[in-house]
C-alpha cells in the first residue's frame, strides 16, 4: 500500500510516485461535527421542500423557464426583472468575500451543497456499508471476494438512487412537483428533454460523489485559491498552536514534548487528507473535523482542548484577533451599498409588466398628407388572479394627434400576457418637429400598480421635404 505523510510541498491526495491517493476520513465525534451535522439537515430539508411549499398558488421557488416567470417566496419576477439577477449574484460574492474575510472557508465546511451531499449523504451511505476509515482503506486493498463485490455493488447502487433523487428535486424547481409526478408516470420519450437532464445530472453527481470527490474542492473550485487574497492574518480559521504542541511526542523527563502526541488523529478524519499541523493550506475546508479529533485526544489525555481550533494566526501566536480592521470596514460598506441597491431593486418590481416598442420596417409612414406611427404593446399580468388594464396617452401632444387601439379596456387571467397594436396620426401639415408622449397602462382591478413607457413620434422633417412635394402612400424612413 503506497502511503506518504501529507506535506506542503505537495496537494495531499497524491502519492509520491503521482498517482492518486484515495482519501478515507475517519467518523468523527464533538460539538462541531454534531452542529454540522444539524446543519446540514436543515439545509437538506430546505432543499427538499421548497418545491412542496406553495407560496400564492406556486411553489416558494419555481424557475419556471417555459413560462419565463420565476418565483421567489411570493416575488414573481418576468424575463424583463432578471436585472435584479445581478444584486443576487453580487450580494452572494461579497457575502462570501465578507465571511471569508472574517472565518475563512467556514462555508465550504458547513454550508456548500457539494460539502454537504458528501459528507452527510454519501460517506454517511458509505461509513455504513464499508466500516470507518480503517476498514475502508483495508477493503480497497484487499482481493476481489464475494463480500467487496456485493459491498461495491450495494453501496454503488445507493449512491446512484441518492444520485438520481438529488437530480429529481433540482429538476422540480424548473417544471414543479405536479409536472415532474406526471412526467414519471409518461414514457420517457414524451419529455426527452427533461429525460435527459435528470439522466445527466444523475449520472454527474454519481461520478462526482463516488469517485472525483474532495477532487472537486481541491481542482475545479476557485475559492481554496482565494483564500491568500481574502484572508489575513486576523481571519478566524482551523490552526494549530504550535507553541503548545511542539515537540511532538510523548516526551521523557530529559527531553519534555508538548502536547501533541503525534497520534495523527487529526489527519484521519480530514475530509481532504491534509495535516493541519502544517498550516493553513488550500484543501482546508473549515470543517472542524480536526478540532473534534483533537479534542477527543486532549480529553483523553486530561489536557485542555484548543490544541487545534478556530482561531486566527495572530491568536495562535498570543495576540489579539482584530475584527474591525480595514479590509472588513470595506466589505462591510459594500455590503451596505449592495442592501440599499437591492432594496431599491425589489422596491420596483411590479405586478404589472407593460413594455412598448416601436414596430418593425419604416420608422413612420406618410400616406395622403397623414403621418401614421406604429407600435406594440405588451402587457403581463404577473399575478395570480385575473386583472384588466386601461391604456392612457399621457404628456404634452398635439391636439391633432389621434390614436387607435386605446379605446378598449384588456383583461388578462393569471400570468397571462397580450399584445396589441397601437397607430398613431396626425396631419402632416400640422407636424413640426418630433416630440415625446407617455403611454401609461393601469391595473383597473385593484388600482394598486401601473407602469409609464415615453416613446418618440418621428416624421419627415419640415424643412427638408415641403408637404406639397409628397406624393400620397410615400415610405420614408
Amino acid at each position: 500500500m503506497k502511503t506518504n505523510a501529507p506535506t506542503l510541498d505537495s496537494l495531499s491526495t497524491i502519492h509520491a510516485d503521482g498517482s492518486r491517493k484515495f482519501v478515507h476520513p475517519s467518523d468523527v465525534q464533538g460539538p462541531f461535527t454534531r452542529w454540522r451535522r444539524v446543519a446540514a439537515l436543515v439545509l437538506l430539508v430546505i432543499y427538499i421542500a421548497l418545491p412542496w411549499i406553495p407560496v400564492n398558488g406556486f411553489p416558494a421557488v419555481f424557475l419556471d423557464v417555459q413560462e419565463r416567470r420565476f418565483h421567489f417566496f411570493g416575488l414573481i419576477l418576468a424575463t424583463q426583472d432578471l436585472w435584479i439577477g445581478f444584486f443576487l449574484v453580487t450580494g452572494l460574492a461579497f457575502s462570501l468575500f465578507y465571511i471569508t474575510s472574517l472565518f475563512g472557508r467556514v462555508w465550504c465546511g458547513w454550508t456548500c451543497p457539494y460539502t454537504v451531499f458528501m459528507e452527510q449523504l454519501y460517506r454517511r451511505v458509505e461509513r455504513w456499508i464499508d466500516g470507518d476509515g480503517t476498514a475502508r482503506r483495508q477493503l480497497e486493498d484487499a482481493p476481489w471476494t464475494a463480500s467487496k463485490i456485493t459491498k461495491r455493488v450495494v453501496k454503488h447502487t445507493l449512491f446512484i438512487l441518492i444520485s438520481a433523487a438529488i437530480a429529481h428535486i433540482f429538476l422540480s424547481y424548473f417544471v414543479s412537483i405536479r409536472a415532474l409526478y406526471e412526467m414519471m408516470h409518461e414514457s420517457p420519450t414524451h419529455h426527452a428533454k427533461a429525460f435527459g437532464v435528470v439522466v445527466f445530472l444523475t449520472g454527474a453527481l454519481y461520478f462526482s460523489f463516488s469517485w472525483f470527490r474532495e477532487q472537486f474542492c481541491i481542482i475545479l473550485c476557485p475559492y481554496g485559491r482565494l483564500q491568500s487574497a481574502l484572508t489575513d492574518d486576523n481571519s478566524v480559521v482551523i490552526g494549530y498552536d504550535k507553541k503548545r504542541g511542539e515537540p511532538r511526542g510523548k516526551g521523557t523527563v530529559e527531553k519534555p514534548a508538548g502536547d501533541c502526541v503525534d497520534c495523527r488523529r487529526c489527519v484521519q478524519v480530514c475530509p481532504t487528507g491534509i495535516d493541519i499541523r502544517n498550516g493553513l493550506q488550500l484543501e482546508c475546508i473549515g470543517c472542524a473535523a480536526c478540532v473534534d479529533a483533537c479534542d477527543d485526544i486532549m480529553h483523553k489525555l486530561k489536557r485542555p482542548t484548543g490544541l487545534v481550533r478556530y482561531d486566527s494566526y495572530k491568536g495562535l501566536n498570543g495576540s489579539k484577533t482584530k475584527f474591525i480592521r480595514p479590509r472588513t470596514i470595506f466589505y462591510t460598506f459594500i455590503l451596505l451599498v449592495w442592501i440599499s441597491g437591492f432594496g431599491a431593486a425589489v422596491s420596483r418590481i411590479s405586478p404589472l409588466r407593460a413594455s412598448v416598442v416601436r414596430m418593425g420596417g419604416a420608422s413612420f409612414y406618410v400616406d395622403n398628407g397623414v403621418i401614421r406611427n406604429q407600435f406594440q404593446l405588451r402587457i403581463i399580468n404577473k399575478r395570480n388572479a385575473t386583472s384588466t388594464y386601461k391604456m392612457e396617452l399621457m404628456g404634452e401632444v398635439p391636439k391633432s394627434l389621434s390614436v387607435i387601439g386605446m379605446d378598449q379596456t384588456i383583461e388578462l387571467g393569471p400570468m397571462q400576457e397580450d399584445q396589441k397594436t397601437l397607430v398613431l396620426t396626425m396631419p402632416q401639415a400640422e407636424y413640426q418637429k418630433r416630440f415625446k408622449f407617455t403611454i401609461k397602462v393601469v391595473d383597473t382591478t385593484r388600482g394598486d400598480s401601473s407602469e409609464t413607457r415615453v416613446m418618440e413620434y418621428l416624421g419627415p422633417d419640415p424643412q427638408a421635404v415641403p408637404a406639397a412635394k409628397l406624393n400620397a402612400k410615400d415610405f420614408i424612413h
